[in-house]
C-alpha cells in the first residue's frame, strides 16, 4: 500500500496540522511516511500545503508531483493547483463549503465535504480540516481513526487532549458524510 495525499488550503485552516496527523498515524501503525509542508508568503491567510506519503515501503521522495493518489483542498485555489496533480481514478476530496465549482477531470473520483457546516454542527469552526480528514480516511483506508487520535496527543500534546472527543467526533462526521456516496 502507498497512498501519496496532497492537503491544501489557505493559512490557518489546519492543513499542516491534518497532514502531521496522517503522517503520525502511519508511524504508529508501523508505517514509512514523510510529510513535506509548503507556505505561501503570507503564512497565515496565504496559501499553504502539505504532502504526505504513507506506504508500506520504503518512500523513494516525499514529492508528489502528478502521481498523488488523493487531495483535501480546503478552498478554490487548492483545487485548481492540485487536481492536476492526481493519478487518474484519485480520489479529490472537497470542502463545498468554499468551493462551488466541479473539478474539469472526468477521470477522478470527486467527493464533496460541507466540512465548515458540519464542523460549526460540532460547536467548533476549527474541527473542519478533521472533518475532512475524516472523510478521506472512510474513503482510503490509509490509517485507523484511533491512531490518528494516538497522533493527536503525540502531535499537539497532553495539554490538548482534552480536545480528543471533539476531533474523533469531527472525523466520525467526515467519514458519514461520504459513506452514501
Amino acid at each position: 500500500m502507498e497512498e501519496k495525499v496532497i492537503m491544501a488550503g489557505f493559512g490557518g485552516q489546519g492543513v499542516m496540522a491534518i497532514g502531521k496527523l496522517l503522517a503520525y498515524a502511519g508511524m504508529i501503525e508501523g508505517r514509512n511516511v514523510t510529510w513535506m509542508p509548503s507556505y505561501g508568503p503570507e503564512m497565515r491567510g496565504g496559501t499553504a500545503n502539505c504532502a504526505v506519503v504513507v506506504s508500506d515501503d520504503e518512500v523513494g521522495s516525499p514529492l508528489i508531483s502528478k502521481d498523488g493518489t488523493a487531495a483535501i483542498v480546503m478552498n478554490l485555489p487548492s483545487l485548481v493547483k492540485f487536481e492536476q496533480e492526481l493519478v487518474p481514478g484519485g480520489k479529490l476530496v472537497i470542502n463545498k463549503s468554499l468551493i462551488d465549482i466541479k473539478p474539469t477531470r472526468t477521470d477522478i473520483e470527486a467527493y464533496y465535504v460541507n466540512a465548515n457546516e458540519l464542523a460549526l454542527e460540532l460547536g467548533n469552526s476549527k474541527v473542519a480540516n478533521m472533518v475532512m480528514l475524516g472523510a478521506y480516511l472512510e474513503l482510503a483506508k490509509t490509517v485507523e481513526f484511533d491512531s490518528v487520535l494516538k497522533a493527536f496527543v503525540k502531535v499537539f500534546g497532553e495539554n490538548k487532549s482534552h480536545l480528543v472527543p471533539l476531533n474523533k467526533d469531527a472525523l466520525a462526521k467526515g467519514a458519514e458524510s461520504v459513506k452514501s456516496v
